[in-house]
């Protein structure tokens, strides 16, 4: 019997025998010059880069090598091109090594490229070229605007990748739990992250950002920086003047407004009248030059956005341009009544109130109002003690005379005079 040929034997292995241990047997069952055998090493390449396809032959004769695409289209046959595609070149081709190299690789390029070597029997080893496909900054869409006291929802996208991107959405050094969803595009894939979470005014410019990792990034990520715009309505203070506004002075008010976006027109008006005419409007700020009563009242300034409108209000108190004099307290030898003079009232800077001199005026006009009562009550005590004491006289009088009547009836009539005068003595 004659003995069996190496290329036959290397046609009956198994497919599923590993690359390498399929070379064993190769290399232990071709142990004739005339064995012959090709191997073949896998390759990974980044897209865009450069895949070096290698193929290895033992006990070379001279016999024909091709090297074939994935689609069974020959690259190369001996050494010369058979298909012209310049990014494939020949970069080595020798009885123990033949080398390729593809350059600007693309994930269309990925598959099986043949190393076949053509001998009594031909048989072929195949090297896979996978291409890897790191993905780029990932993108961020808002899906509505993201408005005071509701929600916002952030989609981190990354369109392309190979294997599938891990996205990762952070705030604040933390990391925001996110839905995710992935889709194969064939040779590729694209992944999405999104988030939901509530806004406040506050939350306007924070920061966020959405990270993606892959292997082919080698422990670096790809991160896009996003940051929140959340509009809400408008607010409004007026910065009042410092002290007292009196005739003569001039006054100038500021109207501080925040809100997003920040309202353009801003509009000073006065309640229930219409601006003075020397009034001057320049955006927030509004003047009045030489000021008088007639403009006291109260002014408005206002402003709006689309999401809301705002105003604050200013009472101007125009004071009279009156002077404030002050009282000279007496020497201790002088005993003068001072006048009243006008000073500030303490409860209202503006007010002129009349203040009166240490002098108890109150005191004295009770002093006098006594020493006047008191005369009239002596003048009325001594009417009455002279009155009475000529009123007393007259009745004297009168009872003499009747007592000299009586004495003279009781003699006309031959009364004794003793007794009678007796019983008007008792």
């Amino acid at each position: 019997m004659r003995p069996l040929r190496s290329s036959v034997l290397c046609r009956l292995l198994p497919a599923p025998f590993s690359l390498v241990l399929r070379s064993l047997v190769l290399v232990l069952l071709c142990t004739t010059p005339r064995c012959q055998a090709v191997q073949a090493e896998n390759v990974t390449v980044l897209e865009g880069g450069t895949a070096q396809i290698s193929c290895r032959l033992q006990n070379y004769d001279g016999s024909i090598v091709v090297i074939q695409n994935p689609r069974r289209q020959t690259l190369f046959f001996n050494g010369t091109r058979a298909l012209k595609d310049d990014r494939f070149q020949m970069v080595l081709f020798t009885p123990r090594l033949v080398r390729i190299t593809l350059t600007n690789v693309s994930v269309l390029d990925e598959g099986g490229y043949f190393c076949q070597l053509y001998t009594d029997s031909t048989h072929h080893q195949v090297a896979t070229l996978s291409v890897s496909v790191p993905p780029e900054t990932p993108t961020v869409e808002v899906k509505q605007e993201a408005v005071e006291g509701g929600e916002v929802e952030l989609t981190c996208m990354s369109p392309r990748s190979k294997p599938a991107a891990t996205l990762r959405w952070i705030r604040n050094g933390r990391e925001i739990p996110g839905v995710v969803s992935q889709q194969d595009n064939a040779k590729t894939f694209s992944v999405s992250s999104t988030i939901r979470i509530p806004v406040e005014r506050k939350d306007n410019g924070a920061a966020l950002s959405c990270e993606a990792f892959h292997p082919a990034l080698s422990g670096q990520k790809r991160i896009r920086h996003y940051r929140l715009d959340v509009y809400f309505a408008p607010t409004v203070r007026i910065v009042p003047p410092s002290g007292i506004l009196r005739e003569g002075d001039s006054l100038s008010l500021t109207c501080s407004v925040t809100g997003n976006p920040l309202p353009r027109n801003i509009q000073w008006s006065k309640i229930n009248d219409t601006l003075p005419e020397r009034a001057e409007i320049s955006g927030p700020t509004f003047q009045i030059s030489r000021l008088s009563q007639s403009h006291n009242g109260t002014y408005l300034c206002q402003a709006q956005n689309n999401f809301g409108r705002a105003a604050d209000h200013y009472t101007l108190l125009v004071y009279d341009n009156v002077s404030v004099t002050t009282t000279v307290p007496p020497t201790p030898t002088t005993q003068t009544l001072l006048t009243p003079s006008f000073a500030p009232d303490p409860r209202d800077p503006g007010a002129v109130v009349e203040t009166h001199s240490a002098v108890p005026y109150a005191v004295i006009g009770g002093v006098l109002a006594l020493l006047v009562f008191t005369v009239i009550c002596v003048l009325i005590v001594t009417i009455w003690c002279s009155v009475r004491q000529k009123g007393s006289y007259l009745t004297h009088e009168a009872s003499g005379l009747d007592e000299h009547g009586e004495v003279q009836e009781a003699f006309l009539n031959g009364n004794d005079a003793s007794q009678g005068k007796k019983e008007y003595l008792l």
